[in-house]
């Protein structure tokens, strides 16, 4: 083989190894923003929040923390009260004191 055949053919791969790597990353970044997507499905804070402090005693405060609990996790636990082990962030959010930060 001479040495431009040979110079080609190196060519060639080059080339084919440059075009794997771009269109590898391409797809993986893809994969990435669907991945993102699909993680963060947004919910309607205010609505939660009024249905979860309904029968509190001090409803402003309550949705006020809720809303921000709400807004950091996005979600808020069924019912009036309890059921925080169906939303993990949501229960582990404190204040600077360490006491449950959401209602």
């Amino acid at each position: 083989m001479s040495t431009s055949g040979v110079q080609s053919l190196l060519s060639c791969l080059l080339i084919l190894f440059l075009f794997v790597q771009v269109f590898s990353k391409a797809s993986i970044e893809s994969e990435e923003v669907i991945d993102i997507a699909v993680v963060t499905p947004k919910i309607n804070c205010n609505f939660a929040c009024a249905k979860r402090c309904m029968k509190a005693s001090r409803q402003k405060a309550c949705t006020r923390a809720c809303g921000t609990c709400c807004s950091r996790c996005q979600c808020v636990p069924a019912g009036t009260y309890g059921n925080k082990n169906s939303c993990p962030c949501y229960a582990n959010l404190t204040t600077k004191g360490k006491k449950p930060k959401c209602p």
